[in-house]
Formats: structure tokens, C-alpha cells, sequence
């Protein structure tokens, strides 16, 4: 599932080494794309498949750390600043590759190699974070001790949610270019305007709905992005006229769900999840994130070739069940968690 379920969780030091272990899983596939010659597709597809895993397990592996050195809502705010890097460095990295498309395969082969080197040096230095806190004492700061909670629905959830995320990427490109006829510069600047306030707006935002509870939080996502849905719906019925600037403007309000989501889903499943079980946890959830990514190019496309209101329709149709869902569930693993800590304490009195 992960490389967080080879290398025992409960060891602060072993969760440095795992987000070590997945940036040289990154290198590695770049050292196999950088010695792929032109037209071996097994060779290219291999460097493709490592790059995928190490991007796969960098998340789950970096909030796990992120919860050895931070509690409590500090580390709700300690996530959202690494996200906000995390598009910083995707949106520069995007820029830099397009201004090497100028200078053909030569140009493309030194960018993959510095970024090989770059995750190298990242490697180094993520190994050589050596904490000296005890896992016994952060279970106890945190209430986390005990079983793990059995968050199925969570995930699944997740999986729905995670769609907002090729909303800007795959669906209004989709929308903008096929029904509407609008020039492709729109959908250019939806994707740089998403990734600007991802960067400038995802700390004060997540701090500011700190006051509210996680469960909250991740539900009132679920019903902004559902509502932003709906207004990609009423936005691509004005035509060609008004239709591009409307999608542009609602694109706004799906970006800020967006971000309302990416900061409290993870930090929920850290609050959720026992401090020694907690890099399990979160490679499961890492999981159904993955999946969501994987399927919902394929899904947004079909239900676009429906029409507008299968597309919206049923994005927002199925964000609102998996707003509900996951309230109840997070509920439900709270519930849970507190009453097995009575169990233990009337036990140990």
C-alpha cells in the first residue's frame, strides 16, 4: 500500500527516514528516465511508475512527520504551509519546464537531472531530521492511544472529494474549449489563478477555520464545492458570450473549496488516528486520494459527453453524499476512540 507500512510508524526517527526513502524512489525514477533511449517505451514507462510511487508516498509520508513535530491545530497550520509549497514548487516547476520546451530534448534531459538532484539533496536533508521525542508521550498529549479507528467511509469519501482537484485541469478545460468555444487562454488563466490562491490563501484559511471543529470543516467543503458545481452548471447554460467569464469567476469559489478540503481531510485523519498507527493511517487515505486522481479523468469525461448537468449534476450530487458521509463517520471514529479511553481508564482504576 505504502512504503509507511514497511518502516514501523511508531519511531519518530523511521518517519524521516520513510519521506527520505520516497524522494530516493523519485530519484531512482529519474535515473531511469535520464537513461531511456529515444523510443524504449517499457524503459520510459518504468521511470514513469517509480515517479508515480514516490509521488504517491511523499504525502502521506511528510503529514506523518509533520504530526511528530506538531500538535493540535499548530499542525493543522504546519500541513497547509507544506501544501501551499508543495503548489509553489508545482506551478515554478511548470514554468521552467515550459520555457525548456524552447530548448528541445537537451534542454528537458538537464531539467531532469537537476530535479534528480534536487530530490537527492531533499533525501539528505529529510534524513537527517533525528527527533528525540517519545511516541508513548505524543499518544498521550494527543488522546491517540488505543486501537485504530476503522475509517472506511472516510477514505471513500475522499475519493469523490479528490475531484475537485482536475476540476481546474480536466474538466473546465474540457467545458471551456468543447461547449463553449472559448479560447484555451481561459482555461490557462483559471489553472494559474487556482494555483496562486492555493499558495497565498491555504494557511490563513485553514487557520481561521481552526475555531471550528475538523468534521466541520471537511463538511462545509463538501457543500462549498458542491455549490461551486452548481454554478459551473448555470454558468455554461449563458453561451459563448458570458459563459467563459462566469466559469472563470465560479472556478474562484471551487478553488477556495478546494482548499477548504485540503486543509482539514489530512489534519482529521492525524487527529483521528492513534500516534503509532498514524503513518498507516494516513497511506490508506493516501490511497483513496490516489484513486480519486487516477479515475476522475475518466468519469469526468464520460459524464461531460452526457451534457452540462450530468457533469455538474452529478458532482455535486455526489460531493453533498460524500459531505454527509464523512461528518457521520468522523463522528462515529470519535465516538469510538473516547469511549475505548473510559474502557481503558475504569480498567486502570
Amino acid at each position: 500500500m505504502s512504503i509507511l507500512n514497511v518502516i514501523p510508524s511508531s519511531s519518530p526517527a523511521a518517519r524521516s527516514t520513510v519521506v527520505a526513502a520516497s524522494m530516493l524512489v523519485r530519484v531512482l525514477g529519474v535515473a531511469l528516465l535520464l537513461a531511456a533511449p529515444a523510443g524504449h517505451v517499457w524503459l520510459f514507462t518504468t521511470a514513469a511508475l517509480f515517479l508515480g510511487i514516490g509521488n504517491q508516498a511523499w504525502p502521506a509520508a511528510h503529514a506523518a512527520l509533520v504530526a511528530t513535530v506538531a500538535h493540535g491545530r499548530e499542525r493543522d497550520a504546519a500541513l497547509a504551509g507544506g501544501r501551499a509549497l508543495r503548489n509553489a514548487g508545482l506551478g515554478a516547476g511548470a514554468l521552467l519546464a515550459t520555457a525548456c520546451l524552447a530548448g528541445g530534448v537537451t534542454a528537458l534531459r538537464a531539467l531532469a537531472a537537476v530535479t534528480g538532484l534536487a530530490y537527492l539533496a531533499a533525501a539528505a536533508l529529510a534524513w537527517s531530521v533525528h527527533l528525540r521525542t517519545r511516541p508513548a508521550a505524543t499518544a498521550a498529549e494527543d488522546g491517540a492511544g488505543g486501537p485504530a479507528p476503522r475509517m472506511r467511509t472516510l477514505p471513500a469519501a475522499n475519493v469523490v472529494y479528490v475531484f475537485c482537484l482536475n476540476v481546474p485541469e480536466i474538466a473546465l478545460p474540457l467545458v471551456l474549449v468543447t461547449q463553449l468555444h472559448a479560447s484555451p487562454v481561459w482555461s490557462a488563466a483559471i489553472f494559474v489563478a487556482n494555483t496562486v490562491l492555493v499558495v497565498t490563501l491555504q494557511v490563513p484559511v485553514t487557520v481561521l477555520m481552526s475555531r471550528f471543529s475538523r468534521r466541520t470543516v471537511l463538511a462545509l467543503a463538501g457543500v462549498v464545492l458542491a455549490a461551486s458545481y452548481l454554478g459551473f452548471l448555470v454558468a455554461t447554460s449563458l453561451g459563448h458570450g458570458w459563459g467563459a467569464p462566469a466559469v472563470a469567476t465560479v472556478s474562484v469559489v471551487c478553488t477556495i473549496g478546494e482548499i477548504i478540503y485540503a486543509g482539514s481531510a489530512t489534519a482529521l485523519v492525524t487527529a483521528l488516528a492513534p500516534a503509532h498507527l498514524l503513518g498507516r493511517a494516513l497511506a490508506r487515505f493516501q490511497l483513496s486520494t490516489g484513486f480519486g486522481l487516477a479515475v476522475s479523468p475518466a468519469v469526468i469525461t464520460a459524464l461531460a459527453s452526457h451534457g452540462p448537468a450530468a457533469l455538474w449534476g452529478g458532482l455535486s450530487a455526489a460531493t453533498l453524499l460524500s459531505a454527509s458521509a464523512s461528518a457521520v463517520a468522523a463522528e462515529k471514529d470519535r465516538g469510538t476512540r473516547l469511549s475505548g479511553c473510559r474502557r481503558r481508564t475504569r480498567a486502570g482504576s
